[in-house]
């Protein structure tokens, strides 16, 4: 996620959350790959801090402008690539990776532009996809069962009232706008304006989630950047709620232990070489100056790992704690 600021030549900036702490914990050098362009960023801090060449890469057909003013100011240093992060593999060669880089939030920019369905405060069309085709969340509001929806705002928002809010949203149905949902979930909650947050926060999310297919891209993207990282190649992720951040966590962890897929039925274990060393073992924050800078940073939090020379792992996506939508997406 990323704030907009402006200089003093009113030009405007994009600031990425926790790129001091970033930029004061890895080594910008040798081929990067900025999994999450967005607003182009973490690229922009990655090219001026010494790396040689930067593979940016987004689903969102409307940062490919932004990637442009890249290739012209850096050349053949950036090349940009349309698509998802966890077929980063078809777009670069693994043998030359030192780091990749992923920030999970939804940018600023896409939150600001009411047209694209993101946010609660703004009116506009129920959409949430961050790239083309596929269901958006009208489709799901407006023709989804009622317990898929519950499942959906629970699994993926951890919404207590799920089941309240989605026999309102069947029985408002159709639904059309965000400020018409939004009003219809904050009326689950008899209106109260006491909450930290709105209350349509989690739902919102939930659904995002539920569109981009967002846990299961995530994961995807971590077994791929385990294969194609070379030895001591820095692996960087920013998440912005528990969701992800708990399958980061569980992912570098499994991955940072020597052992294997060990149980108590197995009469032997074999020891497993850890792919990945903890820069941390616990994450790092937004500190203040930078919280009251730009609020929407607050929830953010950095894992750092280092690939070890090791084979990658195989798959042990029942260890992530991931919700059964996101275990089911992944199987399909």
């Amino acid at each position: 996620m990323e704030s907009m600021a402006c200089n003093s030549n009113q030009k405007a900036q994009h600031t990425p959350v926790l790129i001091n702490t970033i930029m004061n914990n890895i080594q910008p050098k040798g081929t990067w790959i900025d999994g999450t362009f967005g607003a182009g960023g973490y690229s922009r801090a990655l090219l001026e801090s010494g790396a040689v060449k930067v593979f940016g890469i987004d689903k969102d057909p409307n940062v490919i402008k932004l990637s442009q003013n890249l290739s012209e100011e850096f050349s053949e240093r950036f090349s940009f690539f349309s698509g998802k992060f966890s077929n980063v593999e078809e777009f670069v060669d693994k043998a030359i990776v030192d780091g990749v880089i992923f920030d999970l939030g939804v940018s600023s920019m896409q939150l600001d532009q009411a047209k694209r369905g993101f946010s609660f405060r703004h009116d506009g069309p129920l959409d949430m996809r961050m790239g083309e085709g596929g269901l958006s969340a009208a489709d799901i509001v407006n023709s989804f069962e009622e317990e898929e929806i519950a499942d959906i705002l629970f699994q993926y928002g951890e919404e207590k009232s799920s089941r309240l809010i989605a026999k309102k949203i069947v029985s408002a149905r159709p639904i059309t706008s965000t400020l018409s949902l939004s009003t219809i979930i904050h009326g689950c909650f008899n209106n109260r304006t006491d909450t930290k947050t709105h209350p349509a926060t989690k739902s919102f999310q939930a659904l995002r989630i539920a569109v981009n297919d967002e846990l299961a891209e995530l994961v995807r993207g971590l077994e791929a950047a385990e294969r194609i990282l070379k030895p001591g190649g820095e692996l960087v992720v920013v998440t912005f709620h528990s969701l992800e951040d708990r399958i980061v966590k569980k992912f570098l962890r499994s991955r940072s232990i020597g052992k294997g897929n060990a149980n108590r039925h197995s009469p032997t274990s074999e020891d497993v070489s850890p792919s990945f060393i903890l820069k941390s073992s616990k994450p790092y924050l937004v500190k203040d100056n930078e919280r009251q800078s730009n609020p929407r940073s607050r929830s953010a939090k950095l894992r750092i790992a280092i690939r070890s020379d090791a084979d990658p792992f195989s798959p042990q996506r029942k260890k992530l704690g991931l919700p059964k939508l996101a275990m089911k997406s992944l199987i399909l």
